[in-house]
């Protein structure tokens, strides 16, 4: 949970009146509201206190309307379901009001597709240094909500717990209302396996409409996957969303924070080549031209993010520090990586830069 000031507490008892939701299932016509507005403040010193609102909504998709500020200066974030990043620290001057909306996906399981239930509904924590909850108000989502459905594994997810964390987990923060994060990216699965689990493949596939995007990035774990079998499997996977009329993204994997003496990470293991030498992101670009796929060469920004922190500085983006891992990203190493997807889901025009939020 994350610690909110006093001013959250004050905020939150007096308008948790006006806090309203309309649960309904995703594209279905939205029924009466049902009365339920549920922001409960618990004090855990004098000073600071956690701040969750839970509503009481079945899976779907749904608009989140917030109202940000008090009588002081502050700064507000929100989190929600399974640890994921849905606003970023926004700041309010003293006295004054901001409004921030976003789109959420809610689902079951909530978090990895192969993971624990959760918890029913929809859960948002309010945090950030200062935080000032004014108002909120969630709805179901209109019909033109397009989907950004996430196939991948552990690098991508909605990590369960600290310190692991997913880009894909961090990617919602930076999307306006109107699109949203479906993240059925799960931890352990290589193209191979993320097929044959009627838990992943078979269930993502039917959710996915026309006009959604649906980026592909598996390869960590295709250890043993030979280059025939790996093209063969994305290709699949690509025909798949076709199939259902939505837009197929390839996504190379995030390097791994692996060093040669130069200061460079030109080697098999920094750049997912496999022990049969099966080059992933090579594949993954070859597939993305012969199919005409959009491509996100994230290996490539990674690289460059990494090498230019140099081995000291690039410490922080991965969890060297706590578990002595050069695989899986930190908070702060998920953050940056996600920024780099939303500028090349921008840059691409996969997504119009009007639904995208920066900074």
């Amino acid at each position: 949970m994350r610690r909110v000031s006093s001013l959250a507490v004050t905020a939150a008892i007096a308008l948790s009146a006006g806090l309203t939701a309309v649960p309904a299932h995703a594209r279905q016509e939205p029924g009466p509201a049902l009365g339920i507005d549920h922001c409960t403040t618990t004090a855990t010193t004098a000073t600071t206190a956690t701040t969750v609102c839970h509503f009481d909504v079945p899976p779907g998709t749904y608009d989140v309307k917030v109202l940000l500020g008090g009588e002081s200066a502050s700064r507000t974030s929100i989190g929600g379901e399974t640890r994921r990043a849905l606003l970023p620290e926004t700041a309010a001057p003293a006295g004054e009001r901001v409004a921030r909306a976003f789109t959420v996906d809610v689902r079951t399981p909530e978090g990895e597709p192969t993971g624990a239930d959760g918890t029913p509904g929809l859960d948002l924590t309010i945090g950030g240094s200062a935080p000032a909850l004014a108002d909120i108000r969630v709805t179901p989502a209109g019909e033109r909500t397009r989907q950004i459905l996430l196939v991948g594994d552990s690098t991508v997810c909605d990590q369960p717990g600290d310190p692991y964390y997913g880009w894909g987990q961090q990617l919602p923060q930076y999307l306006r209302k109107g699109l949203s994060v479906a993240n059925h990216a799960d931890s352990g699965e290589s193209t191979v396996s993320y097929l044959a689990d009627a838990r992943l493949w078979d269930t993502v596939r039917p959710l996915v409409r026309p006009g959604d995007l649906v980026l592909i990035q598996l390869a960590h774990n295709d250890k043993t996957t030979d280059e025939t079998t790996y093209r063969a499997n994305l290709e699949t996977l690509v025909a798949g969303v076709r199939e259902q009329g939505g837009e197929p993204v390839l996504v190379t994997p995030i390097v791994r924070r692996w060093f040669n003496a130069d200061g460079t990470l030109n080697n098999g293991t920094a750049l997912l080549v496999n022990g049969l030498g099966v080059d992933h992101p090579a594949v993954v670009r070859s597939v993305a031209a012969a199919q005409d796929v959009p491509l996100i060469d994230l290996t490539a920004k990674t690289k460059a993010v990494v090498e230019s922190l140099g081995v000291e500085g690039s410490k922080s983006l991965y969890l060297y520090n706590e578990k002595r891992d050069n695989t899986h990203t930190s908070g702060h190493g998920a953050t940056v990586y996600a920024e780099l997807v939303r500028d090349e889901l921008v840059a691409r025009h996969l997504v119009p830069p009007g639904l995208v939020r920066v900074g």
